[in-house]
Order: structure tokens, then sequence, then C-alpha cells
């Protein structure tokens, strides 16, 4: 059976997306970013353009045009928009960007959030990082809203196996130089044999490519949270001449909250007065009471039960083949790395307003079940815990950024845009990033216009996919403000002033929204001048 449609989509964190149309993303758990590109109709969405902007936990949603039609696949339907960890500091930098270019994940963050707060006040406004805790039931559902609304954009659940593709005739040079062919997309296989055909995809597999996860002796051939994972798209992958390799993350554990002693711990409370993420969003509409999170910290105890035990550790024993990132180790790799230190902070955040489950941030674990038991026990507050979930290690495939362009497409395959954890970056934020700009510049390729590329001088954007690109990465990229070397011009409460033109003349900002950013320049113009 074939199908025509102008983009596909294909998701893997969130599961895949693969679709047929004029593009189709594949996401995974990448996928809880979005965009809309209303007038022009560019849909995306970590990992993560409403399908390629998230996928984007490492992407995610991407397309939506106006005429063409638009296939998003993802193999677990129920996983859209699914966030598994937590966030980190200076994020909140690229949520703002996202929401200047006409990004979703923002306002979807304003309408879930249970907790908000403004770090590093006491330093220049260039470091001030809003960071949200999330409701992450709530904003996957929220989300997924918003794209099974998406006009021109269909989704279905199915995986994505092949990426099919056809040679392009090679010059004289490159024959001569042996390189490899030059090919362009013409296509998707799913799993159930159905070709969709189309001019572009974009894949945004997050941590599920050929993934297993690891608990001590134990080893999973899963995707995170236990989700089938992804095997056919490698070989795909590696025909194509995309190489492949090795990196890892981890995960803390997730306890009942009513068996923890917060009596024993600091309370994490949020601003009083709370600023949105988006600039569309009415300030007094996240003026709401929030859920407070909580502070501990391990000590020598929980250190020498870790010491004791590193040999059963996966990361130790040698049975983890990927690299880890450098700015968010296991607590393994603090008690090893920072010898020195008698204590780490640790924070348990609430998943939900709905939900028990507690997350334990900071400590992140691939220990066995009983060593975990037994680590955690020793903290103050969390004598009685009771384990729901177990922290665990992920090793999966990604690609080698530097085969990308600046626009985020295959440097020797056209038409085949890659976002997110599959690029070999870190974080949901990261992930939707650029998951938003493969989404806008597959839109553009399909239509015929010109690329959407952000320079390091304008945003943060800029700087990841420059570090992506051009330099060689061999750790999940982590965005920090101090990559950026023009981090006093782009702060987070700007970014309307240096994207929102951008997002417009891409099809992605209303008009009303537009004519808002004028008046905003011209009264800062006038008081200037005054």
């Amino acid at each position: 059976m074939r199908r025509v449609i102008d983009r596909v989509h294909v998701l893997d964190e969130i599961e895949h997306l693969v679709g047929v149309a004029d593009l189709v993303v594949i996401p995974a758990d990448d996928l809880d970013e979005g965009i809309r590109q209303r007038d022009a109709g560019l849909g995306v969405e970590d990992g993560r353009a409403r399908i390629a902007e998230e996928v984007g936990r490492d992407d995610r949603f991407i397309g939506v045009a106006e005429d063409p039609l638009e296939l998003a696949l993802a193999r677990f339907l129920h996983r859209l928009a699914d966030l598994v960890v937590g966030g980190g500091l200076f994020k909140g930098h690229l949520v703002r960007e996202i929401d200047a270019l006409g990004g979703e994940m923002g306002k979807n963050i304003d309408k879930t959030f249970i907790q908000s707060k403004m770090l590093n006040q006491s330093k220049g406004p260039a470091v001030h990082s809003l960071r949200t805790q999330a409701d992450k039931a709530a904003y996957s559902m929220s989300m997924r809203e918003i794209l099974e609304n998406q006009e021109n954009l269909e989704i279905r659940q199915a995986e994505v196996t092949e990426i099919l593709t056809e040679p392009l005739e090679a010059s004289e040079d490159e024959r001569k130089d042996g390189k490899r062919v030059h090919q362009k997309v013409t296509g998707v296989r799913i799993h159930q044999g159905t070709v969709y055909s189309c001019r572009a995809v974009i894949i945004c597999t997050g941590t599920y490519l050929n993934a297993r996860c690891l608990v001590g002796e134990s080893i999973t051939e899963t995707g995170p949270s236990g989700m089938q994972r992804s095997t056919f798209l490698k070989e795909s992958l590696n025909r194509i001449g995309i190489g492949l390799r090795r990196f890892k993350t981890g995960t803390p554990a997730r306890m009942d909250g009513r068996s923890l002693d917060y009596s024993k711990m600091t309370i994490q409370k949020g601003d009083e007065r709370v600023i949105p993420f988006s600039y569309s969003t009415d300030p007094k509409d996240v003026q709401i009471e929030q859920v407070p999170c909580w502070l501990t910290y391990t000590n020598e105890e929980t250190h020498e039960i870790i010491r004791e035990n590193l040999d059963r550790s996966p990361i130790y024993a040698g049975i983890i083949e990927g690299t880890g990132p450098r700015y968010c180790p296991s607590i393994e790799d603090k008690v090893v790395k920072f010898a020195e230190k008698t204590r780490h902070q640790v924070f348990i955040e609430p998943e939900g307003r709905t939900t028990n489950e507690m997350y334990v941030d900071g400590m992140s674990s691939s220990m066995p079940d009983d060593v975990q038991q037994r680590m955690y026990r020793t903290v103050p507050g969390l004598e009685n815990c009771r384990i729901v979930k177990n922290a665990y290690a992920i090793e999966y495939d990604c690609i080698n950024a530097n085969d990308l362009k600046l626009t985020l497409e295959m440097k020797n395959v056209d038409g085949l845009f890659c976002a997110g954890q599959f690029n070999g970056s870190s974080g949901y934020e990261e992930a939707a990033a650029q998951g938003l700009i493969a989404g806008i510049n597959a839109a553009m390729q399909v239509k015929g216009k010109e690329p959407l590329i952000l320079d390091r001088s304008e945003a943060y954007i800029g700087v990841l996919i420059d570090d992506l690109v051009t330099k060689e990465n061999r750790e999940p990229y982590r965005m920090m403000t101090s990559r950026a070397e023009y981090r006093l011009l782009l702060r987070q409460d700007n970014a309307d002033l240096r994207l929102t033109e951008k997002g417009y003349q891409v099809g992605l900002i209303s008009e009303e929204r537009y004519q808002d950013l004028k008046t905003k320049e011209r009264q800062i113009a006038e008081e200037i001048e005054r």
C-alpha cells in the first residue's frame, strides 16, 4: 500500500512518529514541543514545528502546511509529549526563544506548571533563568490535544522501519573521490509494510533507537519506562550511509510521596509573583497555587554504600558502552569523581498534582535494586521510602551531528532532517529547539523557500545548532550560558525582540502578535529618545 503526503514526521522518544506528506517526522519521547504555523500551516511539537519541536526530549514535531497533508507516525500515541525526566538550569532561555519563534512549549507549560521560579536573581539579567516544574501528565495531555486539532496534520500509531531514498547523479569530482553517493528522500516504510511517499522526513528518535535499560545486572532491551525500543530503523540508516554512535543517559527513582518525611527536608517554594514563559500568556493567568519541592542531601553513609557496590554498577563494571552527559552525572559518578564532597543535593519534586509519585532529582543511578533501596534510605527524609520506579541507565544510538547542515538536514541525503537526542544533544528544551528549526526548514524546503538559520549572535538556538554541527561532541550536548559568546545580549527577557520577526516571516507568528511586537519596539524607542 502506498500513500502520498507532503511531509512525514518520524518520532521515537515519543515513539516513532512518521508520516506521509511533504514532511514526515519520526519522534520519540522527544515530541514534547510544537509550533503552529497558523497561516502557512506549519505544525511543530522534545526531544523536540509541532511534530519536530520536542520530540525533543533530546526533540519533536514538525510541520503542517496549508494545502499539503502531513503525517506524524508515533509508535505509542499515549506517549506523545511525554516528559520522562526533569529539566535543568538555563533551559528557560531556549523555551523563551522557541516561544518567540512561534513554538508551543512555553504556552503549554504556562497551562500545566505546578511550580515556577526565576533562578540566579542575585546575578546579572543575562543569566536569569526561568524554571518550572511541570505536571507531566497534564503537559502530555494538553500537547496531544493541540496536535490532534492541528489542521492538515494526520497522526497515526506505527513504527517506521525504513527511510526510502533514491540516488542523485554524482558530480565528476565526487565519483573520482569515491565519496558517499548523494541521495534524496522519497518516503518511509512502516512495520506493516505501508509506504508513505514524501519530500521531507524529520527523524526525532530520542533515546529509543536500539536502546537498552540497565539496573545493575538486569539489562532490558527496551526504551525508557519499559516502552518498546526501535530497532529496524538502525539498519535502514546504515544502508543509506548514516553512521551511528552510542550515548548514554539515566534517570532517578520515583517514590511514593506518602512514605517520605518532609520534616527532615527544606521546603523549596516557587516565586510569589510568577512570570510566564510565553509572551502571549496573560501574567494574571499564571498566578496560581503552587506545589512545593523539597531539598535534602546525601551523606557519607550513602557514599560508602555506593563505593562498596561500584563493581555492580554497569557504568563501572564496563557493561555500558555509551558515553554519558558530563553535566548531568549519576550519583555513582558524583561520588567517584568528587570524592572530596561529603554530600550532594537531592531535590524531591512532585510528578504532578494528581499523583503521589515524587521525582528524586540529583540521584540518577544504574545500581541494582537492592543497592538502590539501601542508598536512598540513608538520605534524610527517605528512611522509609517506597520506590515506585527504579532508577536506571539507558543506552541508545544517535548520529554524529557533524553530518548535518546548519538547517539540520543531512549533508548527503536531501530532504532528511534530524532533531533532538538523535543529534547527540540532551534535554527536552534542546530537543524542542532543534525540532522547531528542523520543522521550519523542512517545510521551507518543500515550499521552495529560503531556510531559517540562526547565528550565534542572534540566539541560544543558534549556538546550540552551531556547536552540534561544527564541533566534535563526544558526549550528550547540554546548553549552558557559558557556551554563548554573546550571552550578555541573549537574555531570556528579550527573546521576542530578537526572534519574533523571524517567526513572523516563516509564518508561525500571527498578525496580531506581530503588531504587538511592533508596538513594543516603538514604545522602547520612544522611551530611549525621551
